[in-house]
């Protein structure tokens, strides 16, 4: 039952998530720009939930609470420093200030490793319980969705059809299901490393919650924009309380 649930993750929150995000270049660019939007603050207000309500306290219970922390720590400080090489390694001046555009070789290949990761995390929250696994893949899903249409338009700003680029995302998003079906498998040998593997995904999600989605969220200041961001922020990370309690 458990490689059931777990295939089917894995499908939805890969190949699931793309094909929404395909169906959404369909929509005009104001629309576009209108949905992007809400799943951003949304995505982000997940995210947050996922980790302090979810994958943390779980990872805790498995293992000494000190290395929990020092590791969440440590994958924080790790996500900056890769993402720090990566944007030397795309500069555009010679101050090396941040460009809006990547390679199409870079954003496969960053991807590819994310999908690896969402792989093994989302196996490896299943083998806790399958309200763990659950939260994990709703997370991922809803931060899947805006990734994949961001990933999506890069390669096609880059001159690739509409066409190659999609298959190269089916390409990449299928990495998912092959590294979450090799962690099943190997279930047995990664069982004592399952709280750390929970405690970096819980550092990617609050790294990636705080210092991408929320300072986006910033370039919106009014009253209104900003009641709304509140609101959605709650919405998702209410959505992650329900998914913890399902029975």
């Amino acid at each position: 039952m458990d490689f059931i649930f777990i295939i089917t993750a894995l499908f939805l929150t890969s190949i699931g998530c793309l094909m929404i995000a395909s169906l959404m270049l369909l929509l005009k660019d104001n629309d576009l720009n209108s949905v992007s939007t809400y799943f951003l603050y949304i995505a982000s207000g997940i995210l947050l939930g996922a980790a302090f309500l979810g994958m943390i306290p779980k990872a805790i219970a498995l293992a000494e609470p000190a290395k929990i922390t020092g590791f969440v720590l440590i994958g924080i400080l790790f996500l900056f420093t890769l993402e720090k090489i990566v944007l030397w390694r795309n500069c555009g001046n010679k101050d090396c200030d941040r460009h809006s555009s990547a390679s199409s070789s870079v954003a496969l290949i960053g991807d590819a490793f994310h999908h690896i990761i969402d792989g093994i995390v989302i196996t490896s929250s299943f083998l806790i319980s399958i309200e763990v696994g659950i939260m994990v893949s709703i997370s991922i899903a809803f931060h899947e969705i805006p990734k994949s249409l961001g990933d999506l338009s890069i390669l096609i700003k880059n001159g690739l059809s509409r066409k190659k680029a999609f298959w190269y995302k089916v390409l990449s998003v299928s990495i998912a299901l092959i590294s979450g079906v090799i962690a099943y498998f190997l279930s047995n040998a990664i069982k004592n490393i399952i709280p750390y593997v929970l405690a970096f995904s819980a550092a990617s999600f609050l790294y990636l919650s705080m210092a991408q989605l929320i300072p986006e969220m910033h370039r919106k200041t009014s009253i209104k924009d900003s009641i709304i961001q509140i609101l959605f922020i709650l919405i998702g990370i209410i959505i992650i309380y329900v998914s913890l309690h399902l029975r």
